[in-house]
Parts: C-alpha cells; structure tokens; sequence
C-alpha cells in the first residue's frame, strides 16, 4: 500500500481555543488578514469580499457561524493570522483564521470519530479527532460546514 493511501496531509490552524486541520487539496492559499469590503444585507458570518490577485472571495468569519471567541494571540502570532483560501467545488472561499500552524501528515487510523458536540462546532462538521500529545486536532470537513442554501447566498453575494 502506498504511503499515500494511509496518510492525509493536512493545514493546521488555531480557531479560538482549538486546534483544526483541513486537508492540504482544499487549501489554494494562505494570505495575510488584510482589508475586507463589507456588504450590506450579507449574513452575518460573511464577513465581505476579499480581492485576489483580480478574483473575487467572499471571507467567511467562522467565529461568527459556531459562536466562538477569538483567541488571545501573543504579540508574535499575531503575524499567523490571515486567511486560508479554500476551494469549495470550484467556488473559493476564504475562512479567517486566529493562526496558522503548520502542515502535518496524519495516519488514518489515528483518526477517531468525532464526539456528539465539540467546542461550538457540531460534529456534523467534523470529519474526525486525532489525539496529540499536546491536545487533540479536530479534522473539519469543509464540504459540509455549508448548507446548499448558504452556498448559494454566497454566491449571490459575489456578483
């Protein structure tokens, strides 16, 4: 079997209090926070649009659509912070992030199923925990942290 097929790459970042991982094919980019151009009537965890190199990203404020606090950042993490652009079938997305962490390779059978509720986040959305020493990573799973209607609001939002 190849190495590939019992690991998954993933980007690790801080979202309030919790350490999450989205594998590393979803992940376009990670940029820097920068200015956001807010929109009137948008719901309320569409942060605005982001301009990328021409292209236009709605940024998702995840804090906002789970309820959670932002982290408390030392003065030096708050270089990490920004956006990991995700692609979404086709539609980019930008999701702002406390911190980024760095890009680890995680077995698959350390993969555990994840429990009924997890900080704020419910485990519809999570595609599994590992345990690490230091805590646990929660493994989210961006192809269902949207519904169809809220994936077409956004894309409503973009025109």
């Amino acid at each position: 079997m190849a190495e590939r097929d019992v690991l998954m790459q993933l980007v690790t970042f801080q979202l309030s209090e919790e350490l999450y991982g989205i594998d590393i094919m979803d992940v376009k980019e990670i940029v820097p926070s920068t200015d956001i151009r807010t929109i009137p009537n948008a719901p309320s965890y569409v942060e605005g649009l982001f301009n990328l190199r021409g292209e236009i990203i709605p940024i998702i404020n995840l804090h906002k659509r789970f309820h959670l606090k932002k982290a408390r950042l030392a003065e030096d993490d708050v270089l990490l912070s920004g956006f990991i652009i995700i692609d979404l079938g086709g539609m980019k997305l930008g999701v702002i992030i406390d911190k980024v962490e760095r890009v680890v390779s995680i077995d698959f059978s350390d993969v555990q199923p994840p429990p009924q509720m997890l900080s704020g986040i419910g485990a519809e959305y999570i595609q599994g925990v590992v345990n690490q020493s230091d805590g646990y990573l929660i493994i989210l799973d961006i192809r269902k942290l949207f519904n169809a209607k809220e994936l077409q609001k956004i894309v409503e939002i973009r025109k």
